[in-house]
């Protein structure tokens, strides 16, 4: 769970809605206001008032957290990317985010699959340097690995500091935060049991899904505008 600040950059063309806006106009439609969404999300109202102003870009756990609450699918506001087939390689894993400034964003690479039944979430998580998350709870259980660099995590206020090979495993109605303390990327293998892709229900057969991932000249999908 990640924030990024979005990004100012102009195109020169007439822009769509921001992820910011669209909440606001879902938040507005639903006659609530930032308050009863920030109570039922789990954050606080300055938390949700800066998503809507585009001060502050949602992790992928917050947004859906967001979504719920507005009742809407997470797929509405980004391009979800799907492990549609059995086996995918390395060079078509997808790599999303929600946006922000180039080098201070946070990016994930989807690693499983969709289908019936399924129950785990995995990703793998680049956090720029001097990131912080926003403190949430929410239901399930969580696991961390570092893989690279080093992250300082706070659960129920103790803080520990991870390094690569170090793991964190615990239910994920403790409040937890994370960030990183160090002056480089910090890589993060998280898994977890809430649907932070927002797939919605899956398709498919249990009996026939697997997913294989593999590394090189990987795709990007970023959110829509």
């Amino acid at each position: 769970m990640t924030t990024d600040h979005a990004s100012g950059a102009s195109t020169g063309e007439a822009e769509a809605p921001s992820l910011g806006d669209r909440l606001r106009q879902r938040r507005k439609t639903l006659k609530m206001t930032l308050q009863e969404v920030a109570d039922e999300a789990g954050f606080s109202v300055g938390f949700i008032s800066q998503i809507e102003r585009g001060i502050t870009v949602p992790s992928l756990t917050s947004l859906i957290a967001v979504c719920r609450t507005l009742k809407v699918e997470a797929g509405s506001f980004l391009n979800p990317p799907k492990v549609a087939t059995p086996f995918t390689r390395r060079e078509h894993r997808p790599i999303y985010g929600l946006g922000g400034e180039r080098g201070n964003a946070v990016s994930y690479e989807r690693l499983s699959a969709s289908f019936p039944g399924n129950v785990l979430r995995s990703t793998i998580i680049h956090e720029p340097p001097g990131h912080r998350s926003e403190p949430m709870s929410h239901e399930g259980e969580e696991i961390f690995f570092i893989l690279q660099g080093a992250l300082t995590l706070e659960v129920d206020g103790e803080s520990m500091v991870l390094e690569a090979g170090d793991s964190a495993h615990f239910p994920s109605l403790r409040t937890h935060t994370m960030w990183n303390h160090t002056s480089q990327p910090t890589t993060i293998l998280h898994t977890c049991t809430m649907d932070v892709f927002g797939d919605g229900d899956p398709s498919g057969s249990p009996a026939e899904s697997l997913a294989v991932t593999r590394a090189d000249n990987r795709l990007t999908a970023t959110s829509k505008t």
